[in-house]
């Protein structure tokens, strides 16, 4: 199992803060935030977008890391500024 974490206008976007989801073994991150957004079919987010970062057990890593059963995964959504 993987421990999932969503950040600020994600966890609006998604209606939940974190959620428990499978391991699949050889996904990476990429994979995985599609695999996450069609779980939430209903609630447009932003998992996919170009600049979401991720991180995995409190390390920020790119979207082509593959994580391991039983880490921690916490999607950030893209910054915006003005």
């Amino acid at each position: 199992m993987l421990s999932v974490k969503y950040f600020a206008s994600l966890r609006e976007q998604l209606g939940c803060n974190s959620e428990r989801v499978e391991f699949v073994a050889g996904e990476t991150l990429a994979q995985l935030a599609g695999r996450l957004a069609s779980l939430h079919t209903g609630s447009p987010s932003d998992l996919q977008h170009p600049t979401t970062r991720c991180a995995v057990n409190q390390q920020v890593v790119e979207l082509t890391v593959v994580p391991f059963d039983g880490d921690e995964i916490a999607f950030f959504p893209p910054v915006t500024g003005g």
